[in-house]
């Protein structure tokens, strides 16, 4: 019988069909018996490609910090808008995949993608004149806020049962109900005036930075 142009298994697939499992049940749902059964191969065929179970989460991880833009960091944009066009990509990345953010936020570890994350906010925060030890801290920043937006929808967490909230107990939620009905528009507006109000702040260090200089 005649050899299959393409290999059965490959390290992409296997990456491929765990996000789909992340995304769908959450990191709970990751096994190497259960992926095996998903490719339709035996299990010990995944150690060709991978030792561990969180090894195989740390490539689903990379793979989707691999969807964050970072071409604006080298299409001459200033630092302001080089930072809000990449929180945007970024929260935008991490929406599409909820379930994966708590591997994320260990950090970039040795993940290829993550690490030229990183490496592209801080090299373009010290090329625009910010001191390292700064530079850092902003990248931090970052970090923080977009995969605390990521997190949780806080429209999400009303019920819409009017009867929940008593007059009484809650005077001012008397519309709470209402939120979770336009949850997608609360979270988007809300980050937006949080990414605004950080950027705005750190445009104030910013020229204070300068004036220093």
């Amino acid at each position: 019988m005649a050899r299959p142009r393409k290999p059965l298994l490959s390290t992409d697939r296997i990456v491929g069909t765990a996000r789909v499992l992340v995304d769908a049940e959450g990191l709970a749902a990751v096994s190497t018996r259960r992926l095996a059964a998903e490719l339709g191969v035996s299990g010990p065929s995944l150690y060709n490609h991978f030792r561990t179970k969180d090894e195989i989460l740390e490539a689903v991880a990379d793979s989707v910090s691999a969807q964050v833009d970072l071409s604006m960091f080298e299409a001459g944009r200033d630092w302001r808008t080089a930072l809000h066009d990449w929180a945007i990509s970024y929260r935008a990345a991490l929406r599409d995949h909820p379930n994966i953010v708590p591997v994320l936020a260990r950090g970039p570890g040795r993940r290829p993608a993550g690490l030229r994350l990183a490496d592209a906010v801080y090299g373009a925060m010290v090329d625009a004149g910010w001191p390292p030890a700064q530079a850092t801290s902003i990248g931090a920043l970052m970090r923080y806020f977009v995969m605390g937006s990521a997190l949780g929808s806080f429209a999400g967490g009303f019920v819409d049962d009017a009867s929940a909230y008593d007059p009484a107990d809650y005077p001012h939620l008397g519309q709470a109900h209402l939120l979770a009905e336009q949850q997608e528009k609360i979270d988007e507006r809300a980050f937006e005036t949080g990414l605004t109000a950080l950027l705005d702040g750190l445009a104030q260090q910013y020229e204070q930075v300068r004036r220093a200089s």
